[in-house]
């Protein structure tokens, strides 16, 4: 099921998320020392995320690496950028 990425962008939560990786790749543990919410509440908001292909998964070990895909945004570049021109 692919979320829509203005549904996935609307929680603040997410977009702290991104915010966070944006900085760089990190593990849901990493990602949970900086919001208010327990690693499970993460895992959900990382797995929207990935619904809507803004956020990529790359496993390392038993460790899972999450970034930002940067090719996931272009939908929402495009919806945006025909307000600027």
């Amino acid at each position: 099921m692919t979320l829509d990425p203005f549904s996935a962008i609307a929680d603040p939560n997410r977009r702290h998320l991104l915010e966070e990786l944006r900085r760089a790749p990190k593990t849901v543990n990493e990602l949970a020392q900086g919001l208010p919410i327990s690693r499970p509440a993460v895992s959900q908001h990382l797995k929207a995320l990935l619904d809507s292909d803004l956020v990529t998964v790359t496993p390392e070990g038993t460790r899972r690496i999450y970034a930002v895909n940067g090719s996931g945004f272009t939908r929402l570049n495009l919806w945006l950028d025909q307000f600027w021109t």
